[in-house]
């Protein structure tokens, strides 16, 4: 049996300024359509499945959805108004691909099904760069449990972040957990990579992305 998970969030804000009307009215429509039931969330999937932890403005997701139809992406995400971007694109890509958890990942990851998943995403997550803070960092030894228990064998866990601290944090984290290996550590995008809001802020204010795939082992 598992412990308890931990009562601090991962994530900040959950929701920022008013939606705009069509937002709205996609959170009133189109959610309830292609949202993950925790209680069968592969209901509605097909065999390849992809899930991108925390997708912002869903920006990837979608690019990913459309050139992968073969693929169903979960998503998920506890910040409102990142979803309803998000459902912004689907609708606009006409993508069918797309399942969305609105809430804790981590809610999300514990109803998953072991060996289901052939990539899991980490891209740009809030850094929390203060020392009393780090412990609120998504890669952490019950997550990386929890991310390669979803993964089959060979399954891929990509990670980006222009936070050199929070980069080494991960690459020690993931040696630490010792069920992965290092594919990639390169400041080279992943294939089929669409640059996002988070991305090109970080080259603006002068940083370096970096790029970091593990295989499961």
């Amino acid at each position: 049996m598992t412990s308890p998970r931990p009562l601090y969030q991962f994530y900040g804000r959950r929701k920022g300024k008013p939606l705009r009307r069509h937002h709205l009215e996609l959170m009133e429509s189109l959610l309830p359509k292609i949202a993950v039931d925790l209680a069968d969330p592969l209901k509605g999937t097909i065999a390849r499945r992809w899930l991108e932890i925390g997708f912002g403005g869903g920006e990837h997701m979608a690019h990913q959805a459309a050139l992968h139809p073969d693929v169903t992406i979960i998503g998920a995400e506890a910040f409102l108004n990142g979803v309803a971007k998000a459902l912004a694109h689907v609708e606009a890509g006409a993508v069918k691909n797309v399942r969305i958890h609105y809430g804790d990942a981590r809610a999300l990851l514990d109803a998953l099904p072991d060996y289901s998943f052939e990539r899991v995403y980490l891209l740009y997550p809030d850094p929390w760069p203060k020392e009393r803070q780090k412990r609120r960092r998504f890669v952490s030894p019950q997550n990386l449990s929890s991310i390669h228990r979803v993964l089959i064998s060979g399954g891929q866990f990509l990670f980006a972040s222009d936070i050199d601290d929070y980069v080494q944090w991960t690459r020690e984290h993931l040696a630490a957990h010792g069920g992965f290996s290092t594919v990639s550590d390169s400041a080279e995008p992943f294939d089929d990579w669409v640059r996002t809001r988070y991305e090109a802020k970080a080259i603006r204010d002068g940083r370096t992305p970096r790029y970091l795939t593990f295989r499961a082992d």
